[in-house]
């Protein structure tokens, strides 16, 4: 599959309904692949690009809602829009407690339904861009020296070069260098760049400890 197109994937498992929602979809310029099964989809190739997947809650063998943890679980989440003949309260908020993006009860409208897969698509491109950019980060990081990532908090912290010298028991000069180091390899153009870059590390080692 193209990794730089988006594609709406839809699963339902009832022939009339997946046919009816590919060919909306198609119809206003999106690419779509349906599938009558989870088990269809997940031995599907793998589509790199940005997505969102239209998903009926109730499918054989497993539900829309535990297939929406399972997605997450092995990594290839993606903005998800339930739809139902059997909606009721309890269920589309434990789907949008999960991360769903919409909760559709058929028979929904057409418009709701193509809303609701814009948003879903420009979600997932905004996510894939901010991925980027966090790792493009993290390599940056990846060059700094141990005594580098050992000044960078203190000096995001806005503690001065005398402070931070002290601290460690350096020089002045010495933290100076490393400091100047530290901006050029993290590409910061100011202190104030600095310390945005140094709190979108600590969110990016965060997030992968978790």
């Amino acid at each position: 599959m193209n990794s730089g197109a988006s594609l709406v994937f839809v699963i339902d498992d009832n022939p009339a309904m997946r046919a009816s929602v590919e060919s909306l979809l198609r119809s206003v310029g999106h690419s779509v692949a349906a599938f009558h099964s989870t088990e269809d989809f997940l031995v599907a190739e793998h589509h790199d690009g940005p997505a969102c997947l239209v998903l009926d809650v109730r499918l054989p063998g497993v539900s829309g809602l535990e297939f929406q943890r399972e997605l997450k679980r092995i990594g290839r989440g993606c903005p998800i829009i339930f739809i139902t003949g059997h909606g009721d309260v309890q269920m589309s908020v434990a789907a949008m407690k999960a991360g769903a993006i919409e909760f559709l009860t058929k028979p929904f409208r057409d418009q709701d339904l193509l809303d609701a897969v814009h948003k879903g698509l420009a979600m997932d491109v905004e996510l894939r861009k901010r991925l980027r950019e966090i790792e493009a980060l993290r390599l940056r990081f990846e060059t700094l020296t141990p005594r580098e990532r050992e000044i960078l908090p203190l000096v995001a912290s806005g503690l001065m070069n005398k402070q931070i010298a002290a601290s460690l028991q350096l020089s002045e000069i010495t933290v100076k260098v490393h400091r100047a180091q530290v901006m050029q390899k993290l590409q910061a153009a100011s202190l104030a760049d600095l310390v945005r870059l140094s709190d979108k590390i600590a969110e990016a080692v965060t997030g992968a400890a978790g």
